[in-house]
């Protein structure tokens, strides 16, 4: 019996936008409905599973490499696909949402890839959702300009061969988009309506131009949820009637349980599988999501203190590197996300040599690429990685056969001296603030203090103040971290913050919407998966 035809999606509480009609084609959500269909039911069961491996978790305080996946681990046979030419150097990675002045200038940065992010650096409004998929079009169609209203300064796309290769991030796998929904009324996962929106167009286009649809899968939590993302593949490419093999996808190992599944992703992806990225934001929000009743054993030092040479990210760093080169897969490295200030040059001289220290730790590592956020950051990485690389794409070659981490190295976070701060304290209830107030008018990446932030900052900043406060965490100024002590300090910054910029733009923003969000993520008992979840009721449009 042939499968039933897919119910028809409805688009509901969305004004209509500009050309969404060339997004939002018939034939485009016939596919993201039968992706839908066949997929969310087990997206649900992974949800799941989710949760009942954090209360096992709880219950031990411990986590091990998989006995069940031992074989796929010991076996040295099997590669992932050599990866396609497109993709073959990512030395440098530029990151970013995907509005139509970042698309341009994305593309033009100098860097080898972009990383066009429908995720933590983009408030899923649907004007977002949509044209964002918009402006991907028109870039690969050469239907793209943009002229800044302030400035009047013009920006056009440079020649195909300068451009740098799109890698599209969707949403995780526990968001929804509140605009799509089925026949029951069910809303579509937003990491289906994102991959299946672009794929659906631009699939063919992408092969035409001599690349293909490549992307980024965050927030994976296991090798369950890899294999999940590679059944969608194979389905997808079968729909639109292009080979098998021709997605490509890394996988942000920016949860901790995914640290201890590298090999096991690889291997569910392997036709697929182009790499493995490493993060910190991300990567320490799970830490504390997952330990956050561990005691002091688990607790974290100030977010800022814990850089990637702390021993227990330098375990998961080094054996990232590792996984990836024995299996022929790319390790792509963190984030430099200074932000470049036209006005003191002394603070960009100190910040650009943070930078290259970074990566130049990184490309020393055997990491083959890595990211920043801004374009004036793409030379300075490219020439830490140019040192190492010379001539050669990538260095697999250098397989780290010296690296050993045992399963407790990735959770040791009492190795580190660091303690929590006062001053850590204040700029985690600062940045926290200042984030969640431009994600709820609409903007996913957001310069604060000279550094480019994004949701995964938010997440760390709530989720150390849960932490302190919940084991009771005396700071180096002697004050024991409390609901009360959050409040205060949460309060001053408003205060601050409406002196900053005055009445007329505090009144004409969301600051108080965003404190009190802020303090209900930061205080509650019960502590919420995603601070996206309870923001996304409150995002408007």
């Amino acid at each position: 019996m042939s499968a039933p035809a897919p119910s028809p999606l409805a688009i509901v509480d969305a004004e209509p936008l500009p050309r969404q009609e060339e997004v939002l084609t018939d034939a485009a959500l016939a596919f993201v409905a039968e992706l839908h269909r066949r997929f969310t039911p087990r997206r649900d069961e992974l949800l799941a599973r989710r949760a009942e491996r954090r209360a096992e978790i709880a219950r031990t305080s411990a986590l091990d490499f998989l006995p069940e996946t031992a074989a796929i681990r010991a076996d040295d046979s099997w590669k992932v696909a050599p990866a396609p030419a497109a993709l073959n150097d990512r030395r440098v990675e530029i990151t970013g949402p995907t509005d139509r002045k970042m698309t341009i200038n994305a593309l033009n940065s100098g860097a080898r890839v972009w990383l066009a992010d429908f995720e933590d650096a983009s408030a899923p409004t649907w004007e977002n959702v949509v044209l964002g998929q918009l402006n991907l079009i028109d870039a690969y169609t050469r239907n793209i300009d943009f002229t800044d209203p302030g400035s009047g300064k013009s920006y056009a796309l440079r020649p195909n061969d300068e451009l740098a290769t799109v890698v599209m991030r969707p949403r995780g796998w526990h968001l929804n988009e509140r605009h799509l929904v089925d026949a029951n009324g069910a809303q579509v996962p937003g990491a289906l309506v994102d991959f299946g929106l672009y794929f659906f167009h631009n699939a063919q286009r992408l092969l035409d131009l001599g690349k293909g649809p490549y992307f980024y899968l965050p927030k994976t939590e296991s090798h369950l949820e890899a294999r999940l993302w590679n059944d969608v593949f194979v389905f997808a490419q079968d729909y639109v009637g292009i080979p098998q093999g021709t997605i490509r996808a890394t996988v942000l190992i920016e949860t901790i349980t995914a640290a201890y599944e590298m090999e096991e992703i690889l291997y569910e992806l392997r036709e697929h599988a182009s790499g493995l990225n490493a993060g910190r934001w991300d990567y320490l929000f799970s830490i504390v999501k997952n330990f956050r009743d561990g005691g002091a054993k688990f607790v974290l030092p100030d977010r800022n203190a814990v850089t990637m040479t702390a021993p227990f990210m330098r375990a998961y760093t080094e054996l990232l590197v590792r996984t990836c080169h024995k299996r022929g897969a790319h390790a792509i490295g963190g984030m430099a996300a200074f932000i470049p200030s036209r006005r003191d040059p002394e603070v960009n001289k100190v910040a650009f040599e943070k930078v290259r220290a970074d990566k130049d730790r990184e490309a020393n590592d055997g990491f083959d690429g890595s990211w920043v956020a801004h374009p004036d950051l793409v030379p300075i990485a490219m020439e830490s990685f140019d040192k190492i690389l010379g001539d050669k794409p990538h260095q697999k070659d250098r397989l780290r056969e010296d690296v050993d981490v045992r399963a407790e190295d990735l959770i040791a976070i009492d190795s580190l001296e660091a303690k929590p701060t006062y001053g850590g304290l204040v700029n985690a209830v600062q940045v926290g603030i200042r984030y969640i107030e431009a994600w709820l008018r609409g903007l996913g990446a957001v310069a604060i203090f000279n550094l480019m932030e994004d949701a995964a900052t938010a997440e760390i900043s709530r989720s150390q103040i849960w932490q302190w406060i919940n084991a009771g965490v005396v700071l180096d100024n002697g004050e024991k971290v409390t609901a009360d002590l959050a409040r205060k300090v949460a309060a001053e910054e408003l205060a601050n913050i409406r002196a900053e910029i005055g009445e007329e733009a505090f009144a004409s923003g969301t600051w108080q919407q965003a404190h009190d969000l802020l303090l209900k993520v930061a205080l509650d008992e019960d502590y919420a998966d995603f601070l996206t979840l309870p923001a996304y009721e409150q995002l408007k449009g």
